[in-house]
């Protein structure tokens, strides 16, 4: 009869452990963690947590300041999306495109030319060291941003990933600089200009729109998205996010904190 009784004790005991553990993974399920990074990603989801919140979801963004980080994080689990890149940047990578997708596009940072010591294009020297992002991607944009605006001339078929192996005319025969791109704002100091992606930019007090030398157009193509694993595209989590994230109130959110176009929406 002891036996018994410590058998069912037990079994108690087993069932009680169980439901815990269901009630957790329950709760997880609602727990959505987005990496991104702070500017102006971080702030647009700060927008947005209560708004989930109200649908019972649970927002938690963990902040990163690279750009290689949230895609590892992403594909390793430790994150549910990334809110950070364009989708040349995600396809610069075939691990990357082969685990993971964009689930949405939410807004454009152009991305401009940078000088500390010089106001214009004309203003630039012979022999100038321009630094540029040290990431495929992004590098063959600033190199597309020079060429747009008559400092270089690439190859025809360069492409969007052009490197400055296709440089076929360089006048003014400047010297590229690469770096990661987070270090390009401090790289001010020491080049004469740094082509800078906009997120990092504005987080080093920088307007894309009025303290760059030259700027891109509205017809740039790297639009910044939500990344998801693949497979993930439709859960509701996800699609809860995407619903705050193109809302109109995110809209209202961007057109009215960065006024000067340094943040555009595209929905």
């Amino acid at each position: 009869m002891r036996k018994i009784t410590v058998t069912a004790a037990a079994l108690t005991l087993v069932f009680a452990a169980a439901l815990f553990v269901m009630a957790g993974c329950k709760k997880d399920d609602k727990t959505l963690k987005v990496g991104a990074t702070p500017v102006p990603h971080a702030e647009m989801l700060a927008e947005i947590e209560d708004d989930l919140a109200a649908q019972g979801i649970k927002l938690q963004v963990i902040e990163f300041t690279d750009y290689v980080t949230p895609n590892t994080a992403l594909i390793s689990g430790d994150i549910d999306a990334n809110f950070f890149q364009h989708i040349p940047y995600l396809e610069s990578n075939s691990e990357w495109t082969e685990k993971l997708v964009s689930a949405f596009g939410v807004h454009i940072e152009p991305f401009g030319l940078y000088s500390r010591k010089y106001k214009s294009l004309a203003e630039l020297p012979q022999d100038a060291t321009i630094a540029i992002p040290n990431d495929p991607s992004n590098g063959g944009r600033a190199l597309l941003l020079l060429q747009d605006n008559g400092l270089v001339t690439l190859k025809p078929d360069a492409g969007l990933e052009a490197t400055v192996l296709d440089i076929t005319v360089n006048p003014k025969n400047l010297k590229f600089s690469a770096l990661e791109a987070a270090q390009l704002p401090r790289s001010l100091e020491d080049v004469d200009a740094a082509c800078i992606n906009g997120n990092y930019a504005l987080d080093a007090g920088l307007s894309p729109v009025n303290d760059s030398i030259i700027i891109e157009d509205a017809d740039s193509p790297y639009v910044n998205i939500v990344v998801v694993r693949k497979g993930s595209e439709n859960d509701p989590r996800i699609q809860a996010l995407r619903g705050a994230l193109t809302s109109a109130k995110i809209k209202n959110f961007i057109n009215n904190k960065w006024q000067d176009g340094s943040v555009v929406a595209i929905f």
